[in-house]
C-alpha cells in the first residue's frame, strides 16, 4: 500500500433515535488491522507528537471535537504541519501511514478518539515510539500557545 494520507468521509444515518455510521469496511481499505485503542480527553489536552516506523493508524473522533495535526518525519529545519478537524458531527476518518507523527488538541471535554492499528510483528507501544515535543523549534502551531494539559512524556 502506498504510504500517503487518506481522508475518508462516511455517510451518517440520522433519525429520531440518533445516529449510525460505519467505522471501517474491509472493502474500502485493504488493511489488516491488529487492534483498536480509544482515548478520552479533557478540553485543552494535547497528545503527541508520536510516531513509529511501521504502524498504520485509522483515526476518528467518536465524540467531541479535536484538531488533529500530522506531518512526515524527515530531517528538516521545519516540519510542514497539516491540520484537520475531527468531530462526531463530521464523521471524517484519516488514515495515517508509518513515518508520520500525529498529535491532537482537544477542543471539547470528553473528546473520544478511536484508533485502528495495523502493523507486522510486535506492536510498538508508547515507550518505544518516537516523540517530538510540542514546542520543538521545527514546529509552529498557534494552538500550542494556549494553556494545555500535557502528560510527562509530552511536556
Amino acid at each position: 500500500m502506498q504510504k500517503k494520507i487518506k481522508i475518508i468521509k462516511d455517510t451518517i444515518g440520522v433519525d429520531n433515535r440518533g445516529q449510525i455510521w460505519t467505522s471501517w469496511n474491509k472493502n474500502n481499505l485493504k488493511i489488516n488491522f491488529n487492534h483498536d485503542k480509544f482515548t478520552i480527553s479533557k478540553k485543552r489536552v494535547f497528545r503527541g507528537f508520536h510516531f513509529d516506523s511501521k504502524t498504520w493508524k485509522l483515526i476518528s473522533c467518536v465524540y467531541g471535537k479535536v484538531f488533529l495535526f500530522y506531518f512526515k518525519i524527515e530531517k528538516k529545519k521545519k516540519y510542514k504541519i497539516n491540520k484537520i478537524t475531527l468531530s462526531h458531527k463530521k464523521n471524517i476518518k484519516i488514515l495515517i501511514p508509518p513515518g508520520f507523527a500525529i498529535g491532537y488538541f482537544s477542543l471539547m471535554s470528553n473528546s473520544v478518539m478511536h484508533y485502528k492499528l495495523s502493523y507486522k510483528g510486535e506492536y510498538i507501544d508508547s515507550k518505544k515510539q518516537g516523540t517530538i515535543k510540542w514546542n520543538d523549534p521545527r514546529i509552529s502551531v498557534k494552538y500550542f500557545k494556549k494553556k494545555m494539559i500535557l502528560s510527562k512524556r509530552d511536556s
